[in-house]
């Protein structure tokens, strides 16, 4: 087995491999994903795509060692957040070195992980395992955990029941046990264009989506004010913002659509539907007022998203196991950003989060992951192959 040194040199150098592909949510990952499979077949290992219904974009399934029931599920997202407008100092797309970092778009969120995965694989195939690997690669997390859902399916109803679950999203290669769910929502408003100094013969779609926005400013307060002061998260309480707003064509006129999108993050315990409820009645009374004056307009409104929160569980099988493989004797530890975590607690699988790099870098222009994160991340890839060993 490669020492912990060389296993890091050769998740490195996959990592360059990996960014190097243009991931980017809004485009296919399946350039990616062949790659992959070529690379794990020069190993022995078959591979099993889980695609979108139009075959665009797919997720990867791959399983080393027995087919046995207790395994270690690997996961992670091949999908990347877009570089436009940011000022990057090299390209995002061409792994840079530079003082102990490993710059390029994907480097910490979360092709880091991949990449140690991935380089694990010649070991893994080596060694006595008595139980599986199984590495869960999805695409389109980062616009709501979107390609998970079906993937996790096939795991739950097709494998060997594994006994948990490693979401390698960035946390400093500590464990975590708890995240946040998110909700996101597109909005759209219908009107209809008339000069602006006739109002009284359109319906300004801007003006209607106002009162939709300001209902939401007003509940982002109230989740605010009524946060539990005894949550672990921060921001401790739910929060709800609206990220887009897109709407009319000139100062004069009537705005005839107007397009905002939203997401709320609650912590567990809260439900989004719950708590939205009142946009939703208001939004089914203005569609009707726009009607009566505009049959053709109204409004609607999209669920984008609604990806679960993942919930500390108690004396879990999966926390335990990070903790233990990674050296980690911290406190307990929450993220408030939303992950597959959720969505694999929910079909019933233990799950931790447990990846390199730090969440602070994540979307930012020069995103980097340490090699020294690279370097812890390869000595838990080492531990995890000698504890699955027979004898370890």
């Amino acid at each position: 087995m490669l020492s912990s040194e060389a296993l890091a040199l050769r998740a490195v150098d996959l990592l360059g491999r990996l960014v190097a592909f243009d991931t980017t949510s809004r485009r296919s990952n399946l350039a990616l994903i062949e790659w992959v499979e070529t690379y794990l077949a020069k190993f022995g290992i078959a591979s099993r795509r889980v695609p979108n219904h139009d075959g665009t974009k797919s997720n990867l399934l791959a399983s080393i060692g027995p087919a046995t029931p207790g395994g270690v599920v690997l996961s992670g997202h091949t999908d990347v957040v877009p570089v436009d407008g940011q000022p990057w100092t090299s390209d995002p797309f061409v792994l840079a070195t530079r003082d102990g970092r490993l710059y390029g778009r994907g480097t910490c969120d979360m092709k880091g992980f991949l990449a140690l995965a991935l380089a694990a694989v010649p070991d893994l195939v080596k060694a006595p395992l008595g139980r599986p690997v199984h590495l869960a690669f999805s695409y389109d997390e980062e616009i709501g955990c979107l390609g998970a859902p079906d993937m996790i399916a096939v795991i739950a109803n097709e494998l060997p029941c594994p006994a948990l679950v490693v979401v390698g999203e960035p946390t400093n290669m500590v464990a975590v046990h708890g995240h946040k769910g998110i909700a996101s929502f597109r909005v759209t408003v219908t009107g209809r264009e008339a000069h602006s100094s006739l109002t009284h013969l359109g319906v300004s779609a801007n003006m209607v989506a106002v009162k939709l926005m300001s209902h939401l400013v007003n509940l982002a307060e109230q989740l605010e004010r009524e946060a539990d002061p005894t949550s672990p998260f921060i921001p401790k309480g739910a929060t709800l913002t609206i990220g887009q707003v897109t709407g009319g064509t000139a100062v004069n006129i009537l705005a005839r659509e107007c397009v905002f999108v939203f997401d709320l993050r609650t912590p567990s315990g809260l439900d989004a539907q719950a708590l939205l409820a009142d946009f939703f009645a208001l939004a089914q009374a203005l569609d009707s007022e726009i009607k009566a004056r505009a049959p053709e307009g109204g409004v609607v409104v999209e669920t984008r998203s609604m990806t679960p929160p993942f919930a500390p569980e108690e004396n879990g099988a999966a926390e335990a196991f990070a903790r233990r493989i990674a050296g980690d004797n911290g406190p307990p530890r929450v993220v408030p950003y939303a992950a597959e975590a959720g969505q694999f607690q929910r079909a019933g699988f233990s799950t931790v989060i447990c990846g390199p790099g730090s969440i602070d870098q994540a979307h930012q222009p020069d995103e980097f992951v340490e090699v020294a994160q690279m370097e812890r991340g390869a000595a838990f890839m080492r531990r995890l192959i000698e504890d699955l060993s027979i004898g370890g």
